[in-house]
């Protein structure tokens, strides 16, 4: 039968607990030096001298300041220290108590009305309840042995009451304070024991679900996997709290997407960023991939993809730039304006951008040493208004120097050109490829290929690097180009640039670049003072033509340093007093004697064509035009040595073109009244002086045709006379290049008469008109012709004996 439920009224004083919960027959020790917690147990503690038994208090859970409807009447089993030493008491739950209004007693605690709720359950249990207390057992027992609590579950096996079980579960650690508080406000045991059995199988469920996890992630991954996995669920909490609490991800220099989103990027370059910024939030920082991509990230965040400087339109101010930093080099001014002005103009009407592409342009400067090419390149850029970015070339062999390399590669790298762009700041620079004609190929690819691509107009808008692999604009830099030959840069490369020739300059010119540029400089690095030091104009004129003979002006400087370095070391020692004027009769005993004493200021018995068989050629080599002399003699009849022996390391077009020579003047010997029976039976030798340096090309064949007439005729070639021109069978004096340079030489070897072809009169134009007053230029079309203008009258003079060769 069972019994009526029975209540108490009761008058405790409250012991507050905060954020824990006491249920009946749980003894918990609490600790005294919280004054709420003393202050209870002082007032039950004076309370309990005036009635028999144990001090008495109300354990009532306290959650934000919100007290529980249920307490636990609980008694003060003992008070003394805690383990560690502070005052505390020990105290065991015994009764629910449902909590009523506050009334007054003794100390500074809260007392309250209760009322004890005393609690029945059916006896005999009924058969649902009987399983329930063996399912709860069953669950602890299974909780307790995970734990290692074996002591424990005898303890809980032992308890039969429904009421005293329901309540053990308050020893559990994975209830939370509402878990615990719900259990205690649950008054009917049996529904109290199936709200503990619930909450236990759950966390044994999600207990389960945790190691059986656990468990395949142990067996399938080993030990960086499981570091990346941790690093993972340590981002994704984070990420989660991040959010919450509404803070920001991360510092931005940190935070990848963040940059990309706020960065102002071209559409497609930006969602390329944000793929790889997915890529990199998946991968582990101990990953190589994470690294890749974040340096990919850098790359890409730094490329100035929409920043660009604002072209200076002041074509005249450009022009005076240009002309303020160079002397002569006309035709690149001229370029460079014309670019600017039709640039300028396309602005005006709203044309800069067309079809997707920009106006800009690529130009190859092609000259020999020292002509400024590489400065010129800097000029262009300040007379635009724009930054300047040089790419060196020579030597390059890899053609990811070019496009970049694939991104697999460890230390992958963009390629020049997109190291340029991001090294200039701006998508619009002057790009100067630096001795272009340098690049080689080998087995890693051929550079030179990779060139066709950015230095076509009509295809390097959508330039694509194989490390970025997104398309780059490159339709508004200014590409400029130097090489020393022409030839050696690649026919399809070249096809692609416009082609300006610096031939050298005048010796006029060469005297106002060191008078305005080259002195000034030279004066501040030899601690000189502009006054201090002067250099007069003939003295400039005799360094650039006695001193030096080049297309260029990098020897004349070196001269002046050295002129200069010499006066400031004799003031040092006290042998010269400053200011000084330096005079063309100071040199000698400054820098020692010339090295290119004119030929038609040397006496005339030493000069080269002093002998029959000698003739002065032109041509154009590396370093610029150059005069060549060529040789010939006639072998002795008794050697035997028939036929023609050519030395001087010729080239087979140099080859061909002697026996062109020998064949036409055999052929027309009786005509131009020459001995040319002699040819018959005598060797002919031709020689070219300089005999370690490589020779080739068709323009000396009027030269060795004169050669052997003067051989033959015993006439000599005029001292004052150089020539060039190839010559046919006939007879026919053919056209040749590099017109400039070669007379331009002729000018700075002291040659007055120069014979060129006919067809080349038009290049004339080209010629400075300073070294056409000095010259005396004849075009002709017949080799019968340059006989006449280049061999001496037969009466004039004893007639020197003909050479021959030992």
């Amino acid at each position: 039968m069972a019994a009526e439920s029975t209540a108490f009224t009761l008058v405790l004083p409250v012991l507050p607990l905060d954020d824990e919960v006491v249920l009946p027959g749980m003894v918990v020790p609490l600790d005294l030096s919280d004054a709420e917690v003393r202050a209870a147990v002082e007032a039950a503690q004076a309370a309990a001298r005036s009635e028999p038994g144990k001090p008495r208090v109300l354990l009532v859970p306290r959650i934000d300041g919100t007290y529980a409807k249920t307490g636990v009447l609980g008694t003060v089993e003992q008070v003394g220290r805690l383990a560690d030493g502070d005052p505390g008491a020990l105290i065991r739950g015994r009764s629910r108590v449902s909590i009523g209004a506050g009334t007054t007693g003794p100390g500074a605690a809260l007392w309250v009305e209760g009322t004890r709720v005393e609690e029945t359950v059916p006896d005999p249990l009924p058969g649902q309840t009987v399983e329930l207390v063996k399912e709860y057992k069953a669950l602890a027992t299974a909780w307790l042995k995970k734990r290692g609590a074996w002591q424990v579950v005898d303890r809980v096996q032992a308890i039969d009451d429904v009421s005293a079980l329901a309540d053990n579960s308050g020893y559990s650690p994975f209830l939370t304070i509402e878990q615990k508080v719900e259990l205690l406000e649950t008054a009917d045991p049996v529904a109290r024991l199936k709200l503990a059995a619930q909450q236990l199988r759950h966390h044994l469920a999600e207990q389960d679900v945790a190691e059986t996890i656990a468990k395949d992630v142990q067996e399938g991954v080993d030990k960086q996997q499981r570091e990346f996995l941790l690093r993972r669920q340590l981002e994704a909490v984070r990420k989660e709290l991040r959010e919450l609490n509404g803070e920001q991800e991360g510092e931005e220099s940190d935070d990848y997407r963040t940059r990309v989103e706020a960065a102002d990027l071209p559409e497609k370059v930006r969602e390329a960023a944000l793929k790889e910024v997915d890529k990199l939030e998946r991968s582990s920082d101990q990953s190589p991939e994470g690294s890749w991509i974040r340096t990919w990230l850098d790359t890409v965040l730094e490329l100035p993809w929409n920043e660009r400087t604002e072209d200076a339109y002041d074509i005249q101010g450009a022009q005076a730039v240009l002309d303020a930093e160079h002397a002569g080099l006309e035709d690149v001014k001229e370029r460079i304006t014309e670019y600017l002005a039709v640039r300028k103009r396309r602005g005006d009407r709203g044309l800069g951008v067309v079809g997707g592409r920009r106006g800009g342009a690529v130009l190859a400067l092609v000259g020999p040493p020292g002509v400024g090419k590489t400065s010129l390149g800097e000029s262009v850029a300040h007379a635009m208004g724009r930054k300047f970015v040089r790419v060196a070339l020579g030597g390059v062999r890899d053609e990811a120097e070019i496009r970049g390399h694939r991104r697999t590669y460890v230390g992958a790298l963009p390629g020049r050109i997109v190291r340029a762009v991001k090294e200039a700041g701006s998508m619009n620079p002057v790009v100067l490829l630096d001795e272009i004609d340098k690049v080689g190929s080998d087995f890693r690819g051929d550079p030179a290929a990779a060139l066709l691509e950015v230095l076509d107009p009509a295809q390097n808008h959508t330039f694509r690097d194989h490390y970025l692999e997104v398309e780059l604009d490159l339709s508004d830099v200014v590409f400029l180009a130097t090489a020393n030959v022409l030839e050696a840069i690649p026919e399809a490369l070249a096809d692609r640039m416009e082609i300006v020739r610096l031939d050298g300059y005048t010796e006029d010119e060469k005297i106002v670049i060191a008078r305005d540029h080259l002195l000034p400089r030279q004066l501040e690095r030899a601690g000189l003072a502009d006054d201090e030091v002067t250099i007069d104009e003939g003295a400039l004129r005799k360094l650039a033509g006695e001193y030096t003979r080049e297309a260029g002006v990098r020897n004349l400087e070196r001269s002046v340093a050295r002129l200069l370095r010499k006066v400031a070391a004799q003031h040092e020692l006290g042998e010269r007093e400053l200011p000084f004027t330096v005079r063309d009769e100071d040199l000698r005993g400054l820098i020692g004697r010339p090295h290119h004493v004119p030929e038609s200021a040397q006496d005339p018995a030493e000069r080269r064509t002093a002998v029959p068989g000698v003739a002065t050629g032109l041509a154009v080599t590396g370093a610029g035009g150059d005069v060549l002399f060529v040789e010939a003699s006639l072998a002795d009849p008794e050697t035997g040595a028939a036929g023609l022996t050519l030395t001087g390391q010729l080239g087979d077009v140099m080859k061909e073109s002697a026996r062109i020579a020998l064949s036409f003047l055999r052929s027309h010997g009786a005509e131009l009244e020459l001995p040319v029976g002699d040819l018959k039976d005598r060797g002919v030798h031709i020689h070219f002086p300089a005999g370690a340096v490589p020779k080739d090309g068709p323009s000396a064949g009027v030269t060795m045709t004169t050669a052997l007439a003067s051989l033959l005729s015993g006439r000599l070639v005029r001292t004052d006379v150089a020539m060039t021109g190839e010559v046919s069978l006939t007879g026919r004096v053919l056209p040749i290049g590099g017109v400039k340079q070669k007379l331009l030489a002729a000018h700075r070897a002291g040659v007055t008469t120069v014979i060129i072809p006919k067809r080349n009169e038009p290049d004339l134009d080209d010629v400075p008109a300073e070294v056409l007053d000095k010259l005396d230029v004849h075009a002709v079309t017949d080799v019968r012709q340059v006989l006449e203008l280049a061999l001496a009258p037969a009466g004039s003079g004893a007639k020197p004996e003909v050479p021959v060769a030992a």
